[in-house]
């Protein structure tokens, strides 16, 4: 049965729809020996080229699911190649015959923890998906005078250059009064480093930044900075079954 495009190279692996779509309006693909075009349709039986290669969607499509709980440490990129040589997420990872490796949302360089690998393109797109509301949670050192207000308006919501955002919960991890504090937050947005910007926002500095947490997936124990643990069939489907996919 035919499909948008971008969405059946999106569920193969290729990428997002969204980098699928500058690829097609960049005419590096065709359908069946025609430059294809946003808004074409396609069936895994077509033959299907993306800079002259053909590709194998029948394959890749009839792989199963994988996901990958990765756990970053500091000083890695998430980016298949990184121009100023500092070691990628993508390194390491298992070989697979069909498909590739997609990281589900960014890291920034200086954030270590939980990243999710997936083969799926289409539980990527959806797990990134603002509409989705997926709950992230940090554990997050802060420098500065934290008091009962400040946490008050963090939760209210707080604007910032691209607009408000807030935490869902704030919980304190470190009840000593230094100059350093634990705080365990959640938040659903995945804006840009929007944790950092949000205790900014406040005076403060975050002086260290672990995610724990991505939805019904925690980061796993046992596992050393640059390692991973595969998910298994039935936590794959909890997964999906937060973004209503079925898998």
């Amino acid at each position: 049965m035919s499909e948008r495009l971008q969405k059946l190279l999106a569920r193969a692996g290729y990428g997002s729809r969204r980098q699928l779509e500058q690829v097609i309006e960049a005419g590096r693909i065709r359908v069946n020996n025609r430059v294809a075009t946003l808004g074409d349709k396609a069936d895994p039986r077509d033959e299907i080229r993306m800079d002259g290669k053909r590709l194998n969607l029948g394959e890749r499509l009839k792989a199963p699911c994988r996901v990958l709980a990765y756990k970053k440490h500091v000083d890695q990129v998430v980016s298949r190649r990184d121009p100023d040589g500092r070691p990628t997420v993508f390194k390491g990872l298992p070989r697979m015959k069909a498909g590739r490796w997609l990281a589900v949302g960014r890291l920034d360089v200086n954030t270590s923890g939980l990243l999710l690998m997936t083969t799926d393109g289409e539980l990527k797109r959806r797990l990134e998906h603002p509409s989705y509301e997926i709950v992230r949670t940090y554990a997050v050192r802060v420098r500065g005078a934290v008091d009962d207000a400040m946490l008050e308006r963090l939760m209210d919501g707080v604007m910032l250059d691209d607009g408000v955002a807030r935490f869902d919960s704030i919980r304190v991890s470190d009840d000593a009064q230094r100059a350093n504090r634990w705080f365990e937050v959640t938040v659903r947005q995945g804006r840009n480093r929007v944790v950092r910007r949000l205790w900014a926002s406040q005076g403060v500095t975050v002086s260290r930044l672990m995610r724990t947490g991505f939805g019904p997936v925690a980061l796993p124990g046992g596992v050393k900075a640059g390692g991973y643990r595969e998910l298994d069939r039935k936590q794959i489907r909890e997964l999906a079954a937060t973004v209503d996919l079925k898998r």
